[in-house]
């Protein structure tokens, strides 16, 4: 990126068509970045993916076709968590077309991308119409498809996911299994695909039925143990064991460095012995022993022939390796022990067990409680209060004192002061007040019976 940029500047470009020259080699540094966060398993190259392509979707460069190719990776990497974003963005290069294909991509993108390009579009489009539950869309863009790749197994495989989100499981197995009989060289994952959908939805004779149609990947232990799986949840343990049957002849000849015989065998004599089939699992474990000297299979074989061939057992357990320090040891006093003891150190204590010939510790005499002075434990009484030790605002009897709100109302024009505030700020002056009331009073009360008879008086 940099070298470029001191070319195209030593060629006297301006910056905007620096920008547009370099624009693809922006986005394939950003892809770089995404597969390397992909395979490492690295959070930081998958951030800094994300980064390089909104920064190059913001700067709105007239390179249509790398703007799309960022969009449609910026998706891809996002996967379900922004869908509206995501489908805004595919609305800048989507439009329907004409009356023969309902969608076709804007701005002449048809001519610039190539097919894998434009499929890896609508097939986002597909799936974030899918994640939004815009179900007659994703019908109606799937449907169109067939008719702009034929030659690719994605809208066979996007028809039957439009299917199963629909609860149409069964549908979509039979659409899958048309198409892998009738295009045999694009079957396979197709019929993987068959298989796990078959698998989800409860139908395992199917899946197995699936995976079984895929040579490639008979042998491999992973296929293996699926299809015994899947055996097994259908009732099918003769199915299942020949399907360990077949890896075995088919590792057996192999002539390969990573040779996976031991594995197989090992997973099928444990396979037969689960199922009651102990002669068999007892010959796999010899076969174990003989070719690869396995100590797993010589114990699994001991094991196993304990139960049909006692003498055989007791040969093989002479093969294993004695533990340093259990040779005194006494196996019968050992049985009539409690149990193993814990040894800090590691070492095992190789001195002969000592029968106990002690007696029985006493047991502890249980001590009557005590209790407090005055108390009657026939006659209890009332519980205490479990909410004794809380502080009396938290418990749930704890009600606070209401304020009197009248107290604060101050009533009368501005400025004026209520009676009893005056009281409050100058008692004595009240006080005072008061009794020279009081002394008026009694005064205007002596006099005015002396004024009436003096009126009588003078009338008279």
């Amino acid at each position: 990126m940099r070298i470029g940029q001191e070319t195209l500047m030593e060629d006297n470009l301006a910056d905007d068509e620096i920008d547009i020259e370099l624009a693809p080699i922006a986005v394939q540094l950003a892809y770089v970045q995404q597969v390397n966060g992909s395979y490492l398993q690295l959070q930081g190259h998958s951030q800094e993916a994300l980064k390089s392509y909104a920064d190059f979707i913001k700067r709105n460069l007239p390179d249509e076709s790398s703007v799309a190719v960022a969009i449609n990776n910026l998706i891809a990497l996002k996967g379900p968590k922004d869908i509206s974003d995501g489908l805004r963005k595919l609305d800048r290069l989507l439009e329907k077309g004409n009356e023969q294909q309902s969608f076709q991509l804007a701005r002449g993108l048809e001519l610039k991308l190539s097919s894998k390009q434009r499929e890896a579009i609508y097939v986002n489009r597909v799936l974030l119409l899918l994640h939004s539950n815009k179900m007659d869309q994703a019908r109606e863009l799937v449907a169109a498809l067939p008719q702009m790749f034929s030659d690719s197994v994605m809208p066979v495989l996007l028809q039957a996911a439009v299917l199963v989100r629909e609860n149409k499981a069964g549908k979509a197995e039979e659409i899958l299994g048309q198409f892998a009989a009738k295009f045999p060289d694009k079957s396979k994952i197709v019929l993987l695909a068959r298989a796990q959908v078959a698998a989800a939805a409860g139908h395992p004779q199917i899946a197995a039925d699936s995976l079984a149609k895929i040579p490639d990947i008979q042998h491999l232990p992973a296929t293996v143990a699926t299809l015994v799986s899947l055996k097994e949840r259908a009732g099918d343990v003769d199915g299942a064991n020949a399907v360990f049957e077949s890896a075995i002849r088919w590792w057996s000849n192999a002539m390969t460095e990573n040779n996976k015989l031991n594995v197989i065998m090992e997973e099928a004599a444990a396979f037969k012995l689960k199922h009651g089939r102990k002669e068999d699992a007892a010959h796999l474990y010899e076969e174990l022993v003989k070719s690869h000297g396995n100590i797993e299979a010589l114990v699994g074989l001991i094991q196993t022939a304990a139960h049909t061939d006692v003498e055989k057992a007791e040969a093989y357990e002479k093969k294993l390796k004695s533990l340093p320090g259990l040779k005194a040891v006494d196996v019968d006093s050992l049985e009539k022990t409690s149990g193993a003891k814990h040894v800090e150190s590691g070492t095992l204590n190789t001195e002969p067990y000592e029968a106990k010939t002690k007696e029985k510790a006493k047991k502890k005499r249980k001590r009557k409680p005590k209790y407090p002075k005055g108390f009657d434990p026939a006659n209890p009484g009332p519980p205490p209060d479990p909410e004794r030790w809380l502080p009396k605002r938290e418990r749930s009897s704890f009600r606070p004192k209401r304020k009197d709100k009248r107290a604060a109302q101050i009533r009368g024009s501005q400025g004026a002061v209520s009676k009893e505030a005056v009281n409050t700020q100058n008692p004595k002056s009240s006080q005072t007040a008061n009794s020279k009331a009081g002394s008026q009073n009694a005064v205007t009360e002596s006099s005015k019976p002396y004024s009436k008879s003096s009126r009588k008086k003078s009338r008279n």
